[in-house]
């Protein structure tokens, strides 16, 4: 038996140990959360895809939930994600890992992170897997990893992502191929980046990587989605943020507060030049198994939306929306405010004058404008990659990505981009 196979073994038979503990324990102590039981599942996971789990195993993890998970948040929103397919609930929210990701940001737990950092922290990640990958064995999980151009691209684009787009000579003069890159000096730019803390619920972090497949692209491809929640989550609280602002008589600390979020969809934007280094033949091959799971069900990309203006009627009854009841149930609610609604009702007020009122204009144009700039990006990515396919989210597709460029945040306002 070769020594990969062995490992290989050794894993399964550790994950099942691990399982069958927890399956067989009348009480699990109250100082376990888990994260062993889920380093394990975790390991199993990346070596087979979530996809092709076998049912003893699911059963066994369904039972472990129902008697052990009260009282462990982590470890039931983990669960919740690893049964996803089993129990036919597979979506976005649970392919994405985000029950436990938004776990490590509530306010409660130690050192949680803003939206934004925790984008960063994913992008991050993504840096150490590539260059663990590109030294690794070439089997297993890290079979199928990209060219040496291709690792390049990717990691010069997530290097200036990670580090807020400020210049780095370091990274600016990585070459185009990275044969001739020692592993000391590819390491050494990702110990400058943030991580995470190596204590407390952090532990968690390290299992929100949950691919159906055992493809390499597919961890990389899972971290730019969850990086693009999380800025769409920051970019919801700018727009809160802002509405707050204008509902105080603030005009000025509303622009901040846009402009802010304009910077915000700059990053967003930039997360699809890295997305555009996943290669077709990999999402193509994995993407099979992820029927179901879609961005048209991405919440807090229409929570963003609906804090702007609510939408028109006719696209609030369309999939885009009906992918999301619980933020078309916000939308409906007669007590749901928007920057839209907050600018008329001040301006109706006659609580702003011309140069705050030329300000704030000029700051919802900005932003109306990068949003436009996003969605045509992400349209031009989904037509290298998809082609005439249909989308995951059983839309049709480009066309669908295509009607949208139609749509503007601000159109109650009038304002253009």
């Amino acid at each position: 038996m070769n020594s990969s196979l062995r490992h290989r073994c050794g894993s399964r038979t550790s994950t099942l140990r691990e399982v069958r503990r927890w399956a067989a324990a009348e009480q699990v102590p109250a100082a376990s959360d888990g994260i062993s039981l889920a380093r394990s599942v975790t390991e199993h996971v990346r070596r087979t895809g979530k996809h092709f789990l076998p049912d003893r195993l699911l059963i066994q993890l369904s039972e472990i939930r129902r008697r052990h998970s009260e009282g462990r948040p982590f470890l039931d929103a983990f669960l919740d994600c690893a049964l996803d397919k089993h129990e036919g609930r597979f979506w976005n929210r649970t392919y994405l890992s985000l029950p436990v990701l938004e776990l490590l940001m509530d306010g409660e737990h130690q050192s949680a992170p803003s939206a934004e950092h925790m984008s960063t922290l994913l992008i991050s990640d993504i840096v150490r897997f590539e260059i663990k990958a590109a030294y690794g064995s070439g089997a297993g999980p890290d079979s199928g990893r990209p060219d040496e151009a291709t690792l390049a691209t990717r990691l010069r684009h997530a290097l200036r992502l990670a580090t807020h787009g400020h210049s780095r000579p370091e990274v600016e003069s990585l070459p185009s191929r990275l044969g001739d890159v020692s592993r000391a000096r590819l390491e050494d730019l990702a110990d400058q980046l943030p991580r995470p803390p190596a204590t407390g619920t952090w532990g968690w972090f390290d299992v929100t990587v949950q691919p159906v497949s055992v493809l390499h692209d597919e961890y990389f491809f899972i971290r730019v989605l969850q990086a693009h929640e999380m800025l769409f989550t920051a970019l919801a609280a700018d727009v809160r943020a802002a509405i707050t602002e204008l509902r105080a008589g603030r005009p000025g600390g509303a622009a901040e507060r846009i402009d802010h979020a304009v910077a915000l969809f700059e990053r967003a934007a930039a997360l699809f030049r890295i997305a555009a280094t996943v290669r077709a033949d990999q999402i193509s091959a994995f993407r099979q198994f992820t029927q179901g799971a879609s961005a048209i069900q991405s919440e807090q990309y229409k929570r963003f939306e609906i804090l702007c203006g609510l939408p028109p009627a006719s696209r609030l009854q369309s999939a885009a929306f009906t992918s999301v009841p619980a933020v078309r149930g916000e939308a409906a609610d007669a007590g749901h405010d928007s920057l839209a609604r907050a600018c008329r009702d001040l301006r109706g007020e006659g609580g702003i004058g011309r140069a705050e009122g030329d300000r704030l204009d000029a700051a919802l144009s900005r932003l109306e404008s990068r949003h436009q700039r996003w969605k045509s990006a992400h349209r031009s990515l989904a037509v290298r990659m998809l082609g005439d396919e249909r989308g995951s989210g059983h839309t049709d597709g480009v066309p669908y990505l295509t009607r949208c460029l139609e749509n503007r945040l601000f159109w109650q306002l009038g304002t253009s981009g």
